[in-house]
């Protein structure tokens, strides 16, 4: 079997997909993009994720037989889970009950937690507003994962998908989205369950090293959140 170029860093997007991989036991090789760096500005990372983000994958052994590349953390989840048929049930209605919890984790959980972080704990301006803002949504969609958690054991339905590996990295850094785990009985069962997963264990891992504190690196706050992030390119 081919192995999957993963062009990705230590974040919740990245590790989504580190996850689904060592999950679905896939071959794969982790090319750092380094983002505080301003490596996902290089015009041959925007080749193959043209919105300058990671996750990108580029797989040698495409639906047609062809490379593919793949951009988007969700949009990869989903390739990956038709290419072996795993963590995503073939039934109509069983996928849309996982589709829509991803979609989910896409427009609302990794969005609003994110402007949490930034908010609570990377921008140089401590606003009182946007940071209770930010942290009540979190609250809100905590509660919202624990009311689906407390009706089914996934947030897809009966069975672990990639609605539950894309949503499990960004609860990670709960403590810094001002969220108590035992607020939320049914999300902390799923959360120690999921964390517990040794595929999740090791997905987790992959490039962490690599990673610094953002808070004490002014040249990657100025390329992540400065004037560099809104070029047009």
């Amino acid at each position: 079997m081919s192995t999957i170029a993963v062009h990705s860093w230590p974040t919740p997007n990245g590790h989504k997909v580190h996850i689904m991989l060592e999950e679905c036991g896939l071959p794969y090789e982790a090319i750092p993009v380094n983002i505080g760096a301003g490596e996902q500005f290089r015009p041959d990372f925007l080749a193959i994720s043209p919105n300058n983000k990671i996750p990108a994958i580029v797989d040698p052994d495409g639906p047609d037989g062809e490379p593919i590349p793949v951009f988007e953390s969700g949009a990869i989840l989903v390739y990956l889970a038709a290419k072996t048929g795993r963590f995503l049930p073939a039934g109509d209605r069983a996928k849309y009950e996982v589709l829509q919890w991803l979609m989910f984790q896409m427009g609302g959980v990794g969005p609003m937690l994110g402007q949490c972080h930034h908010f609570r704990i990377y921008a140089p301006e401590k606003i009182a507003y946007a940071i209770d803002r930010y942290t009540n949504e979190a609250k809100r969609l905590y509660g919202v994962i624990d009311k689906r958690l407390a009706q089914s054991e996934w947030l897809g339905g009966a069975e672990y998908s990639i609605a539950d590996i894309a949503t499990f990295p960004w609860l990670r850094s709960w403590q810094n989205q001002g969220v108590q785990l035992e607020d939320y009985p049914h999300l902390q069962r799923w959360f120690d369950t999921i964390a517990q997963r040794p595929a999740v264990q090791r997905g987790v891992k992959v490039l962490a090293e690599l990673r610094k504190p953002i808070t004490e690196d002014a040249k990657a706050r100025e390329i992540l959140f400065g004037a560099a992030q809104y070029q047009r390119r």
